[in-house]
């Protein structure tokens, strides 16, 4: 199987400025990215989709050559993961590069454990999905969860529960972490998104796979958790 591997890091970051080439420990947070991607034997190709010149000269210090910087029209806000996806795979058929799988790896999340990623690999070999997503346990289960009806009282997000008094009997739940992308090029095309119907999950159960770095504060954490799994 043919593997791509993309990188999406925009130059752009309201909440935190440049984030993607401020050093993380000892290189730029997006050096964590393509040294794992790096890292994986069955991965084909890398591919870094960037607006940004700081990034491609930040890209150099792990080897990788920036071929082109992304359209301007997907430099926005507004601009989705798939349609990054779905342009450079476009560009690259162009120019006589096809794929089978395509994986997507979100500079924000800068551990990823190989394990994960050879599950993925081989439940897709096996045909036995269309997709492998990196989740998290649910921290606070949606049976949990409450919203507000029109008159202001608090009403169940879900209303089909009531039989159910313990929380171990309550349905497997977990949220899209971030860490693990990857999906058959025939269902992105087709399904136009990383979760189509035919999708597994894999959970991801140590905290430092599952920072999402926004903000300065989502920074200080992931220091502190990757300073402790460093020191294991």
């Amino acid at each position: 199987m043919r593997v791509l591997s993309i990188i999406p890091a925009r130059g752009g970051s309201k909440r935190l400025p440049g984030k993607n080439t401020k050093l993380l420990f000892d290189k730029p947070l997006i050096c964590w990215s393509i040294d794992f991607a790096k890292s994986i034997p069955w991965i084909t190709e890398i591919q870094i989709s960037t607006d940004s010149q700081e990034i491609v000269t930040a890209c150099l210090q792990s080897g990788i050559h920036v071929e082109r910087l992304r359209p301007s029209h997907l430099g926005t806000d507004e601009v989705s993961s798939i349609d990054v996806v779905l342009e450079l795979l476009e560009w690259l058929e162009s120019q006589g590069k096809t794929f089978d799988v395509v994986s997507l790896l979100q500079p924000t999340t800068p551990v990823r454990y190989v394990e994960r990623w050879n599950t993925a690999i081989d439940m897709l070999s096996k045909n036995i999905c269309d997709a492998v997503v990196g989740v998290s346990i649910s921290e606070v289960h949606p049976y949990l969860h409450y919203k507000k009806d029109s008159k202001g009282f608090l009403n169940p997000w879900i209303c089909d529960h009531t039989e159910i008094t313990r929380s171990q009997d309550y349905p497997f739940s977990c949220s899209i972490n971030g860490s693990l992308y990857m999906i058959k090029v025939k269902a992105l095309l087709e399904q136009k998104t990383f979760i189509p119907k035919k999708c597994i999950p894999v959970i991801c159960a140590d905290q430092v796979e599952n920072i999402d770095i926004d903000t300065s504060f989502d920074w200080q954490v992931a220091e502190i958790l990757i300073s402790n799994w460093i020191a294991k």
